[in-house]
């Protein structure tokens, strides 16, 4: 049986990829003046964006460090400041905005808190995710939360040493294949992987093939509970 089932937080619990989106659009909006297709804009705005994770980690901060790095690139350094101002008011917008909770999350969480511990693990600023956690009201389900910079292998095997959890009894769910997925198989694991309607491309980009052992895929949270019951059934039987 799962000694531990581990959930991300982002797009697994509650919606987060969606702003990214939205501010992309206005982004590109208020840069179209200075290129001639607005699908370039986005496609260099990603470009620097997924470059600037290995300096400034993942979050809203680094995003508007991003988009205003593009929006000086793009426009040769033409762009006002008033124009820069409204990039940095999108970035603001995105860290004060509702955290919209999936409506089955909370009935999942209850009913998987009943028969296993849970732990939240979520990579972006400490600062931002906590604040971000904080407002859910779901923080009482959880044993532990975790907060990391990225997820890769190395990241889930010293939290599984940390706290003294076999691969073999640990589960892990979320929405990105890169990070919530393969490394936990990797080591060992097994994993769930519950598509997100608007996932960063990055995220699903995989260097390495995606071993089928100990993976499952639903299509949605409210199905993890019977999921994770079937699976403790056959380990224990």
């Amino acid at each position: 049986m799962f000694e531990f089932i581990a959930l991300d937080a982002d797009d697994t619990l509650w919606d987060n990829e969606i702003y990214y989106t939205q501010s992309k659009e206005a982004f590109v909006r208020l840069l179209s003046p200075y290129a001639r297709e607005e699908g370039a804009i986005k496609r260099r705005l990603d470009e620097i964006e997924e470059g600037n994770v290995a300096i400034y980690g993942y979050g809203i901060k680094s995003f508007t460090l991003s988009m205003l790095e593009a929006a000086v690139e793009i426009s040769q350094g033409a762009i006002s400041g008033r124009e820069m101002e409204a990039i940095i008011e999108l970035g603001r917008e995105m860290l004060t905005t509702r955290v919209r909770v999936f409506p089955w999350t909370e009935d999942t969480l209850a009913t998987l808190a009943k028969d296993w511990q849970l732990m939240l693990i979520t990579k972006g600023d400490v600062f931002e995710q906590s604040k971000k956690i904080e407002r859910t009201g779901l923080l009482k389900y959880f044993r532990y939360v975790e907060i990391v910079g990225d997820k890769t292998t190395s990241t889930y095997r010293t939290l599984l040493e940390r706290h003294h959890i076999s691969p073999k009894r640990f589960l892990m769910v979320g929405n990105s294949l890169r990070s919530d997925i393969l490394p936990v198989l990797e080591l060992g694991g097994q994993a769930v992987y519950i598509p997100y309607t608007d996932t960063w491309e990055h995220e699903h980009r995989l260097d390495r093939e995606l071993p089928k052992d100990g993976y499952y895929e639903l299509e949605n949270l409210a199905q993890l509970p019977e999921l994770a019951r079937r699976l403790s059934r056959k380990m224990t039987g």
